[in-house]
């Protein structure tokens, strides 16, 4: 059991959390990039079924503002994406095949596997990680996975937000708790990891109401988070709202980052702690663009409170097994 700040930095190559860098490079070895890829699914809450204009915080471009447009094969796909990432930066030979944008289990089977084996099936891909909605995964996209799991590893990234019903029902997320619940469970059957995404921030929603949901993850069997900081986004309906509630200030999202990462057991693997707004869209906060700037303020901040991930996990008997 982790007892100090540095002795997280020591576990986890100097940071005082389980970062997916760290994660990464533990189980292949190397430096590993994610590349946005799409299915060209759609999402109930955007088709009529449940909604069409998709929750208060969505864009008309969809959650993968940064992802490759469909109009090519997976294969083709992958390779544009590669290629975008080293211009920048160092890569190695393995990638994670990430298909974000919208719902990517809200297709028959006989669509979307072709897609997940093509992307799976790339000797430069790793693994697959696969971004819907917990209503979304029915028996035979269930067993969908666990066969493509099998082949290489897969991990299911759920959008949850929140645990409180009255914030879903303001962002228009379209689904009850139990529902969030039940998919997990499901897919720990499975053996598929599950990685949950959390907005800080939402509009109404006090620290402690953001503290129980952290609480409340804390003892469900997931393997990673994605802590999100709300952004106002232009050509989305929170748009017209965000000046009636407040936006968290720097200083208020760094200590609640801490309180978040303090409630996470060790073994949670933490995907995000800011996120990556479109510039050309962002309407507040201004300083959510400073990534390196607030990554670095936190670990300063982590430091000089002896903070780390897990010093407040309080374990008990829940779903997770060790």
């Amino acid at each position: 059991m982790i007892t100090s700040y540095e002795e997280a930095c020591r576990e986890w190559n100097g940071k005082p959390y389980h970062s997916l860098d760290f994660e990464l490079k533990k189980r292949f070895g190397q430096k590993t990039y994610k590349i946005a890829l799409e299915t060209g699914c759609s999402c109930p809450n955007r088709d009529g079924t449940l909604g069409t204009r998709g929750c208060i915080f969505c864009s008309q471009g969809g959650s993968g503002e940064f992802a490759i447009p469909p109009d090519t094969s997976v294969t083709e796909q992958i390779s544009r994406g590669i290629s975008f990432v080293s211009k920048n930066k160092a890569v190695g030979s393995s990638y994670i095949a990430y298909f974000q944008s919208y719902t990517n289990t809200y297709a028959p089977v006989s669509r979307l596997e072709p897609v997940f084996m093509e992307a799976i099936q790339d000797p430069r891909i790793c693994g697959l990680s696969i971004a819907t909605r917990p209503d979304c995964l029915p028996p035979d996209i269930l067993d969908l996975i666990y066969r493509l799991n099998q082949i290489k590893p897969v991990w299911i990234e759920l959008g949850l937000q929140t645990i409180h019903e009255k914030t879903a029902s303001f962002i228009r997320r379209g689904y009850s708790l139990p529902v969030f619940t039940k998919a997990v469970l499901e897919l720990k059957q499975r053996s598929i990891p599950v990685i949950v995404h959390v907005i800080l921030g939402l509009p109404g929603e006090t620290k402690a109401e953001i503290l129980q949901t952290i609480q409340f993850l804390s003892h469900m069997p997931i393997h990673g988070i994605k802590l999100q900081l709300l952004h106002v986004l232009k050509h989305t309906d929170l748009e017209a709202l965000y000046q009636t509630f407040p936006i968290l200030s720097r200083e208020d999202y760094i200590g609640l980052l801490i309180n978040c990462l303090e409630l996470l057991p060790a073994h949670v693997t933490i995907h995000r702690l800011t996120g990556d707004p479109p510039r050309s869209l962002l309407l507040a906060p201004a300083y959510s663009t400073d990534k390196r700037g607030i990554l670095n303020q936190l670990h300063k901040t982590m430091k000089e409170l002896g903070s780390y991930q897990g010093k407040r996990y309080q374990d008990k008997e829940d779903f997770y097994d060790s």
